[in-house]
């Protein structure tokens, strides 16, 4: 039997006695395993910690940030419990209601698509299961890699009579399913780099596809804003305003428009309940797949820079700001530099010694360790980093392309990024006899 398979099966036998229980006992079993997974799964604890920690318009304390990461998890451990429960539901009002289906059901009368925009708010799949049992719809979904699980979630969000359709028929779909009076969902929170717009998402700056406006003004259809929460072991849904096109306006500022009136109502709501939000994925991604390894793709970095050596390296800074052009980036610099010209950067922390660079500071997922001061490893790997980079790390990343005349610049690069991006190559001299 293979690993697909075996694993398929094993979840599905796993999760069987979970499809028999109450509500109110997966809840309770959720909220004890998420608290678990908080402690055990350190990378996503990690993500989801650094990702509280950049949305300024929360303004949270330390143990504000802590309880709402819990609480997080807690949420994402339901989820999963309730797949099961899901498969087997035959009402589903006796868990999801909306409180004003009427706002979806006037436009829907007169054969009018809808565009529903959401988050990953609760259990986010409550959406889709009841607008189809009123409502003809498509939703987008991303595979995964177990075909055989996948077709079992599948199963059971086109339960209803919805259908689950692939990212890269999304558009055409969507334009076919809202022309014949149908409803399209779009869960609208995922970080798209490439997407060249951008919107302050609570308070630090968040790229998202603007394919919900796009479809809304060349149909005519309207944006609606769906939010989602679970109240005492339910799902509470509700419908705001329509957001309608505006013809008179040309298109690329009207669905600047739109996406700003989605997103600032979906922001609002995350702020109602910040623990029913998905916070362990990358929501404030700044770099694209093209140039930089995976491993150093992160959205807030921090740099802490020597005293001894500071000017030699501080002209390295600028090809540093070129790999990373969109990052958060934090400087730390000795204070008796304060008069040097420095790169542009989100903040700069002047320090008189080394222990002032260890501050309890959760946004970094990625730090730059120019000096020999160890303890700065320990203590960014102990809050929110992903790793702690120093220079002779760097140096045997980079190793196998450098040669004599490269420089620090041509480490970093190198190090940090693939061939063939910011940097080509080159021929070693063995490699050029053999030709």
């Amino acid at each position: 039997m293979d690993k697909e398979k075996w694993t398929y099966y094993f979840i599905r036998a796993v999760t069987f006695p979970f499809s028999l229980m109450p509500y109110s006992w997966l809840h309770k079993i959720g909220r004890w395993l998420g608290s678990i997974a908080y402690h055990f799964m350190t990378d996503y604890r990690k993500r989801t910690l650094s990702n509280l920690a950049l949305a300024n318009d929360l303004d949270l304390t330390p143990s504000q940030l802590i309880r709402i990461a819990k609480r997080s998890f807690q949420n994402l451990a339901i989820n999963c419990l309730e797949y099961p429960k899901f498969a087997r539901e035959k009402d589903f009002s006796r868990v999801i209601q909306c409180e004003n289906p009427e706002v979806a059901d006037e436009i829907y009368k007169q054969n009018k698509g809808i565009i529903f925009f959401c988050g990953h708010q609760s259990n986010w799949e409550v959406l889709f299961l009841d607008g189809t049992t009123r409502m003809k719809g498509i939703a987008i979904g991303k595979s995964i890699k177990n075909k055989r699980l996948y077709h079992w979630i599948l199963s059971i969000r086109e339960k209803n009579g919805g259908k689950i359709v692939a990212p890269r028929n999304a558009v055409k779909e969507g334009l076919r399913a809202l022309k014949n009076g149908s409803f399209i969902g779009i869960v609208g929170d995922q970080g798209m780099p490439d997407s060249g717009y951008s919107f302050p998402f609570l308070g630090r700056r968040a790229w998202t596809s603007t394919a919900p406006a796009l479809l809304a003004y060349k149909t005519n259809c309207p944006i609606v804003f769906a939010s989602t929460h679970r109240v005492q072991g339910r799902y509470k849904i509700r419908y705001f305003d329509p957001i309608w096109p505006d013809h008179s306006q040309p298109v690329e500022k009207d669905v600047v428009r739109m996406m700003d009136k989605a997103l600032t109502l979906l922001q609002e709501s995350i702020k109602h309940s910040p623990g029913e939000w998905l916070w362990q994925h990358n929501r404030w991604k700044q770099q694209t797949t093209h140039n930089l390894y995976k491993r150093f793709r992160h959205d807030c970095i921090c740099v802490i820079m020597p005293d001894e050596g500071f000017l030699d390296l501080n002209q390295h800074l600028k090809t540093l700001k070129e790999i990373y052009p969109l990052v958060f980036l934090i400087l730390f610099i000795p204070n008796r530099f304060r008069h040097v010209p420095l790169i542009d950067a989100d903040e700069t922390i002047y320090y008189k010694t080394l222990d002032q660079t260890l501050i309890n500071d959760l946004r970094f997922k990625l730090v730059f360790n120019f000096t020999d001061y160890k303890p700065i490893h320990a203590h960014y790997e102990r809050l929110s980093a992903f790793e702690v980079v120093h220079i002779a790390k760097l140096k045997e990343l980079a190793a196998e392309h450098l040669q004599p005349q490269h420089d620090f610049s041509d480490i970093l690069k190198r190090a940090l990024c693939r061939p063939g991006s910011i940097w080509q190559k080159e021929e070693h001299a063995s490699d050029t006899l053999l030709h």
